[in-house]
C-alpha cells in the first residue's frame, strides 16, 4: 500500500509526537482503523454461500461483493495524496472512516444484490484511503527515533486481518448471520473515530487548493468499471453474444486508451503512468499484479469450493484458510532480513515458484480429502508469501528514483488491488464453465448409471432421490475437477510472474521507499 503523497508546504509546522498513554491510545485507534478496512477484504470470502442464499443469488453473483469492493478500494488509493492535500490529512481519515461505518451499516441492512454491490462499492471508496493515511499519522504521532516501531504497528495490523478475516467471516455467518460481518464495523469505527478526531487535532496539515486531473479520475472510473462489470456478468449473458457485454468491453477498451493518453499528456496527472519507463518498474509490476491475481483468485475460490461441493460449514472453512497467515507472519523477518544479502530477484522468484507448487500441491484434492490435506497447502504457503510481497515491493520501489517512489508505490498498490479484483472474476467464471465441461464429459462416460440408480431404489431411495443423488454425485465431481483446472492455471500464471522478474534489472540498492 502507497503512502500519501502530501507536499511539504501542506504540512504544518510538526508538533511534538505523543508520549505516554495519549501515544498507545492515539496508536491503537489508527491501527485499529487500518486493521477493520484490510479485514473487510478477507471477512466476506467465506459468506458468500449465506450472502448468495439470503439474497437468493448464485454463488458466482455472489463475488461481486468481494470484487466490487476491491475495485473501489484500488480507485480510491491514487486520490489520497490529492484528498489529504485538499482537506487535512486527520480530517479525511475522519471524513473517509465515517463514510466507511455507514456505508458498512448499509451494506448490513441491504435486501438486494444490486444495493449490497453498490454499498461496498462506496465502503471501498470510503475505506481505501484509510490505510496510507494511517501509516502517515503513525509516523506522525511517533518520535523520529521510534518510527520502525510505528511502521511495526501498521505492517502487523495489515498482515493480521487477512488471516482473522475468514475466521471471524465463518463464525459469524454460522451463528450470527452474514448481515453481522457489515454491522461488527460500526464499534470499531465509533473507536477509531473517537480516538482520532480526541488526540489528533494538533497533527492535522494544513488545506491548500491543488488541483485534480477530473478528466483522468473519470477516464478511470469508466474503464476500470466497465471491464469489471464485463468480467462479473459475462458469463449470465455468453459473453460476446450479448450486446450488453460487447458495449462493456468497448467502453472499457476506448476508455483505458483515452486514460492512457490523457495521463501521459496531462501536467497533473491522477495516475503518474510515466513511471513505467523504468525497466525495473514495469516488470516488478507485471509480476506482482499476475502473482497477487492468482493468489488472490485462489483465496476466494477456494471458501467457496469447500462449501459448495467438500460440505464445510463456513466457520470450518475459515479454520483452513487461514492457515494461509500463519507462517507469512513467522517468515517476514527473513524475507526482510535477506534485502541486500542476496540477488533480490533470486529470492521473489524463488518465493513465486514456491507459490506455483503449493497450486501444484491443490490439484491433487478430492471431494472426500481430509482437513489436513486441506490445511497443509495453506499452511506451507506461508513460507512463500513474504519474499513475494515484501521483496517484489523492495524490487519495485529499488528501480526509481526516490523522488518517483511515491507514485510508484501508489500505482503499484492500485494494480495490485485491481488485479486480486480481476483474478477473481476470471477464477469464478472459469471454474463455473470449467465444471460445466466436465459434467458434460462425466455424464457421457457413466458406467450404467441405469443399474446404479436401480440399486438405489432397492436400497430404499424413490426414484426421484436416486436421480437427485446420482446427479449430486456427478456435479461434485465435475466442480471438483473444474477447481483443480483453475489451481493449475493458477501454477501456469505464477512461473510467468516469476519468470517476469529476471526481466527486471538488478537494483543497485535495495530501498523500501515509501511502501509498505
Amino acid at each position: 500500500m502507497a503512502s500519501v503523497a502530501v507536499p511539504a508546504t501542506a504540512i504544518s509546522a510538526a508538533p511534538q509526537p505523543l508520549t505516554g498513554v495519549r501515544l498507545l491510545v492515539a496508536a491503537f485507534a489508527l491501527a485499529l482503523a487500518n486493521f477493520v478496512v484490510v479485514l473487510d477484504t478477507t471477512i466476506a470470502n467465506v459468506s458468500v454461500p449465506h450472502i448468495a442464499g439470503g439474497l437468493a443469488v448464485s454463488p458466482t453473483q455472489g463475488t461481486w461483493v468481494i470484487t466490487s469492493y476491491a475495485v473501489a478500494d484500488a480507485i480510491s488509493v491514487p486520490l489520497t495524496g490529492w484528498l489529504a492535500y485538499r482537506f487535512g490529512t486527520v480530517r479525511w481519515f475522519l471524513y473517509s472512516i465515517f463514510g466507511f461505518g455507514l456505508f458498512s451499516l448499509l451494506c448490513g441492512v441491504a435486501q438486494t444484490l444490486d444495493a449490497l454491490v453498490l454499498f461496498r462499492v462506496l465502503q471501498g471508496l470510503s475505506g481505501g484511503p484509510l490505510m496510507p493515511l494511517s501509516q502517515i499519522l503513525l509516523l506522525r504521532i511517533f518520535p523520529r527515533e521510534k518510527a520502525g516501531i510505528a511502521l511495526a504497528i501498521w505492517a502487523m495490523t495489515t498482515t493480521t486481518a487477512p488471516i482473522l478475516g475468514p475466521i471471524l467471516g465463518g463464525l459469524i455467518s454460522d451463528n450470527w448471520g452474514w448481515h453481522w460481518i457489515f454491522f461488527i464495523n460500526l464499534p470499531v469505527v465509533a473507536i477509531c473515530a473517537f480516538g482520532v478526531a480526541t488526540l489528533l487535532t494538533p497533527f492535522e496539515t494544513q488545506r491548500v487548493k491543488a488541483p485534480i486531473d477530473v478528466v483522468g479520475l473519470i477516464l478511470l472510473v469508466v474503464s476500470v468499471g466497465a471491464f469489471q462489470i464485463m468480467l462479473d456478468t459475462g458469463r449470465e449473458h455468453d459473453w460476446f453474444g450479448s450486446a450488453w457485454i460487447v458495449t462493456l468491453a468497448i467502453v472499457a477498451a476506448i476508455g483505458f486508451a483515452a486514460f492512457v493518453i490523457w495521463e501521459l499528456t496531462d501536467a497533473n496527472p491522477i495516475v503518474n503512468l510515466r513511471i513505467f519507463r523504468f525497466r525495473g518498474f514495469t516488470f516488478g509490476t507485471i509480476a506482482l499484479s499476475l502473482g497477487f491475481g492468482a493468489f488472490f483468485a485462489q483465496v476466494v475460490l477456494t471458501p467457496l469450493w469447500l462449501q459448495q461441493v467438500a460440505g464445510y460449514t463456513a466457520t470450518e472453512t475459515g479454520y483452513v484458510v487461514a492457515w494461509l497467515g500463519c507462517f507469512a507472519v513467522l517468515f517476514s523477518p527473513i524475507a526482510a532480513g535477506t534485502l541486500g544479502k542476496l540477488d533480490i530477484r533470486l529470492t521473489v522468484s524463488a518465493g513465486i515458484l514456491w507459490m506455483a507448487a503449493m497450486s501444484i500441491l491443490r490439484a491433487g484434492w478430492n471431494a472426500d480429502v481430509d482437513y489436513w490435506t486441506l490445511a497443509l497447502p495453506h499452511v506451507l504457503q506461508g513460507m512463500g508469501m513474504p519474499f513475494f510481497f515484501v521483496g517484489l515491493t523492495a524490487l519495485v520501489l529499488s528501480s526509481v528514483p526516490v523522488k518517483d517512489q511515491t507514485s510508484a508505490a501508489g500505482l503499484m498498490s492500485f494494480l495490485r488491488t485491481l488485479s486480486g479484483a480481476i483474478g477473481t472474476a476470471v477464477a469464478t467464471t472459469a471454474w463455473d464453465e470449467a465444471g460445466r465441461t466436465s459434467r458434460s464429459e462425466l455424464v457421457a462416460s457413466l458406467n450404467d448409471p441405469g443399474g446404479f440408480m436401480a440399486s438405489l431404489e432397492r436400497a430404499g431411495l424413490t426414484l426421484e432421490q436416486a436421480r437427485a443423488l446420482l446427479d449430486r454425485l456427478v456435479e461434485v465431481q465435475a466442480l471438483t475437477l473444474g477447481v483443480i483446472h483453475i489451481f493449475l492455471a493458477a501454477a501456469v500464471v505464477f512461473v510467468i510472474a516469476a519468470a517476469s522478474v529476471w526481466i527486471a534489472p538488478r537494483p543497485r540498492q535495495v530501498s523500501m521507499g515509501a511502501a509498505h
